[in-house]
Formats: C-alpha cells, structure tokens, sequence
C-alpha cells in the first residue's frame, strides 16, 4: 500500500506546479491519477487546492476508500447542489487532465462550477509521475523479480507443438499464482492489452492496432492482438513479451525461445537488437535527449540493413524503442522521434528494441530500467539470450 509520506511529498510537487501555472487548484477523476496521490482507487474526485489540504470525494466505496485513503479530508461526493460551495469563489482557475476526461464529464463539471476556467495539466501531471522515488523503485523491483521468476519457468512447460495460446494461459496463470494483477493501464485512447503476448513464426509478423513492435493474430478481429490457436514448430523463434503488474507497478519484458537452430537473418536481427540493448542502457543518463537515442538507435538498426524491420514489419512500423512506465504501461519519457526532452534519474523506461522478418517472424529484447547516472540499472534482471530448447 502507498505511504503517507509519498502521498503528501506527491502533492507537494503537485501544488508547486500549479504555482508555477497561476492555477488555483485541479481536479482528478481518472481513477489511476487519484490513486497515485490518495492510495485509493475507488470511484472518487480528488481536489488538490494549490495551497491548502486536499479532499477526496468519493462516490463508491466509501467504506473502503475511507480505510485506504491518505487524504485527511476524505468524505461522500455531494449532490450536484451542494458540490459548488465547497470551492471558495475565488477560485477561478482549475487544472484538468485533458488527456483522458471524457467530453461528458468535463461538461458535468463545467456545468456544477460555472465562471471557471479549465486548464490542461496532462503534461505536469505525466511529469511528475515519471520521476520515481525509491519507494516507488522498490515496487518496480518487486514487480522485476516476480515477472522474471516466471520468466525462469518457460522451459518447464514450452513444448513444441503446443499452441501459442496454450502457451500464454500457461504463463498467465504462474504469473497469476505469483500475485500478479493483472490491470495493465494504458493512458493513450484506443490502446489496450491483456497481460502481454505469446507468439511464433508467421504469426507474430501480423500487423495490428497496437503501438508497438508486435501485435500477434489473436483470436477474432474483434481480439485482434496476442496469441493465436496456430502450433508452435521448431526453427521458428517463440517470443514471450509480459508485464508483471503487483501492487500496481508494472514492469514490461520480453525473452526468446527457440526449438533447434534459428535461421541466420533471426539470429543476426537479434544480435542487433541486443547491441541497440546495450547502447541505450549505457546512454540511460540524466540530461540526454530522448529523441536523439531513439535516432541512434534506428541508424545502428539501419547499418545492420534492418532498418525497414525495426520496431514493426515494413509499412508497419512504430516509432519509438522505449517508453516510459509505472502505474500505467505508456508513461513518460518515450525514447521517440519529436521526443525533445532530456531523461531525469528515477525515471523508468521499457527498453525494447525489435524486429520483424516476414515469413521468418519477429525477434528482438525488452527490459525495464530505471535511469541513472551511471546508465540504466536494470530491473528485469534476467539473462538476454535466446534460449534454445
């Protein structure tokens, strides 16, 4: 459970913010921001003034918000009457998270708070996340030992022949067994993810909404993302891309597996892919812009002809090797072309350089790191290799 002293060290960073941004104060409605500052998930409100106590208006459960929640001032949300008076009128500008509120709500709460300006703090707040405290760190690598104890297990219970999907129930129920979550939040509209993937061979080149590297066939098109019913066959490379998500802290990996020898242009791919691993982690240092690793990283794939390969099939490709993550699985910082800002130490970031080989397959490394000032320490701290079964 979330500390006292993290919460009102949180909402001290807030409130210096919003200082800086003549804001008056901001409101919070989307769940996950609510509970980074209050400790509580239920469905509730969360005022934080820019100088003063904050107070959490909850909706459901009061009960158990009450019971977990840091916030001093915690009481049932009030009527649409009532809920004006409890904002002095001198209060006149108010941050919102403008990222995810939906057009409904901002409206609800433009109507309850006439005269008011609304003011976007997404960036702020998605700064302010990034940075993690070592409590936080220590979560993070809670979350790393579990996913990678999992991880150990796969050639227990890989066998070839077996379906993708056999495969990934597999995993997702040791992962489950060993406390894991399983809510991997995602901030960005249209995103979303179940555990992670499990693929082989020709599949795992299919195309997808998903931003990133790898979508998989899935199941439907109305599931159009993950493991499929298709058989696991030797020669072609088994890739295993999970999030461990305990006490809300997700970390995100992915190893290879292979049954006898991997085709040359895989294990070239890979070989890529692990030497992009290893600059990044050396370049994982305060100050240094995350644009211009991403650039690097696309020409080290580019000198190694897989440039049309990297991150995605050819036409597919996505346009990052890094992002940033914590309570949701797309965090700032996003190493990524137009992503002109420097890393600060205590961020972390999934770095995952990947390949995809048509009719071979996809191959590449991902790992969770925290940003320091000697490179990135790693916290899925796990063997690289492919590993041959």
């Amino acid at each position: 459970m979330l500390i006292k002293m993290e919460s009102e060290q949180r909402i001290i960073r807030l409130q210096k913010a919003l200082n800086k941004m003549e804001l008056d104060g901001a409101l919070f409605v989307y769940p996950i921001d609510v509970y980074y500052f209050t400790g509580t998930r239920q469905n509730s409100t969360l005022w934080v003034p820019t100088e003063g106590n904050p107070m959490l208006l909850v909706r459901k459960s009061y009960a158990r918000a009450t019971a977990e929640s840091l916030i001093e001032d915690t009481r049932p949300f009030p009527s649409s009457r009532e809920f004006p008076n409890l904002f002095d009128p001198q209060i006149k500008r108010i941050g919102f998270t403008f990222d995810i509120l939906p057009v409904q709500q901002y409206q609800y709460y433009s109507k309850m708070l006439p005269g008011r300006e609304f003011t976007d703090i997404s960036p702020i707040n998605r700064e302010l996340r990034s940075v993690k405290s070592e409590w936080e760190l220590e979560q993070m690598r809670h979350s790393g030992d579990c996913l990678c104890s999992v991880f150990a297990q796969v050639p227990e219970f890989l066998k070839e022949g077996m379906r993708e999907l056999d495969l990934a129930a597999e995993f997702e129920c040791r992962l489950r067994k060993a406390g894991g979550e399983g809510y991997v939040r995602m901030r960005a509209f249209n995103q979303e993810l179940f555990h992670g993937l499990a693929v082989s061979g020709a599949t795992s080149d299919k195309p997808g909404f998903f931003d990133g590297a790898v979508s998989g066939r899935g199941l439907s098109a109305a599931s159009p993302q993950g493991s499929s019913v298709e058989k696991i066959v030797a020669g072609s490379p088994v890739l295993l891309d999970y999030t461990g998500v305990f006490n809300g802290y997700i970390v995100d990996m992915t190893r290879m597996f292979v049954f006898g020898q991997p085709k040359p242009e895989l294990e070239k791919a890979f070989a890529t892919a692990i030497a992009i691993q290893q600059y990044l982690v050396e370049n994982l240092k305060p100050g240094m812009i995350c644009e211009d690793l991403f650039l690097v990283a696309a020409s080290m794939a580019e000198d190694a002809g897989l440039g049309r390969n990297f991150m995605g099939a050819p036409g597919e490709n996505a346009r990052f090797v890094g992002h940033g993550v914590g309570l949701e699985l797309d965090e700032y910082p996003v190493l990524a072309q137009g992503f002109k800002v420097p890393l600060q130490a205590g961020q972390t970031i999934a770095i995952e350089p990947k390949f995809v080989l048509p009719g071979l397959g996809a191959v590449g490394i991902e790992n969770t790191f925290a940003v320091s000032s000697g490179g990135g320490i790693k916290i899925t701290d796990m063997a690289d290799e492919m590993i041959s079964l």
